[in-house]
């Protein structure tokens, strides 16, 4: 079975998208697991930083789990109809030496799906990584989507995933992921 690591594309205590991702990690398919890493404490991407003192440590560090897994998973908010800078910041540096790409990314099967208040979900943000993926050699995964639209009545106040539709659905995205990885 596969092991994923997946990351929630905001910083935000009460995350819409940190909360669909504990959620799917719940949800992962017996056998396999989901292990949740975090974009908090990465700097703004600089060249200058990068030239030196070079790639900081929390990049270095998230770039080999995600090289060690099987398949990412990215949960998604939208900002302003596309994806979040934060998240995109955080892509960017792990991007970092260019040469390093293929390691951490090449044919990396990836999962995406989201979370927002707002009533279309996630469809633009989620339309948005697409040139971002092709870039970096990943292999998306495009056989279910999750646009959680109205995410504040789909979680209860502390986070948990409250809507039987929504676990319906992110239960069979999961298991899809999985069998696609296993299937590779």
């Amino acid at each position: 079975m596969a092991r994923l690591i997946g990351i929630s594309g905001s910083t935000r205590k009460a995350s819409f998208n940190s909360a669909l991702l504990r959620a799917a990690a719940a949800l992962v398919p017996t056998g396999s697991t989901l292990e949740i890493a975090s974009i908090a404490g990465i700097p703004l991407y600089d060249g200058d930083v990068e030239s030196a003192p070079g790639v900081p440590q929390i990049v270095t560090e998230l770039k080999d789990r995600i090289a060690a897994s099987d398949g990412l998973v990215l949960v998604t908010p939208e900002y302003n109809n596309s994806l979040p800078g934060v998240f995109k910041n955080a892509i960017d540096w792990l991007s970092r030496p260019g040469s390093d790409v293929p390691r951490v990314f090449g044919g990396k099967p990836v999962a995406l799906f989201g979370a927002t208040p707002g009533i279309g979900g996630t469809r633009l943000a989620q339309a948005a990584w697409g040139p971002v993926l092709r870039a970096l050699g990943t292999q998306p995964w495009n056989g279910a989507s999750l646009y959680v639209g109205g995410a504040e009545k789909v979680f209860d106040a502390s986070g948990t995933l409250v809507d039987e539709k929504v676990k319906q659905l992110l239960t069979k995205l999961m298991a899809g992921f999985v069998s696609f990885i296993d299937e590779k």
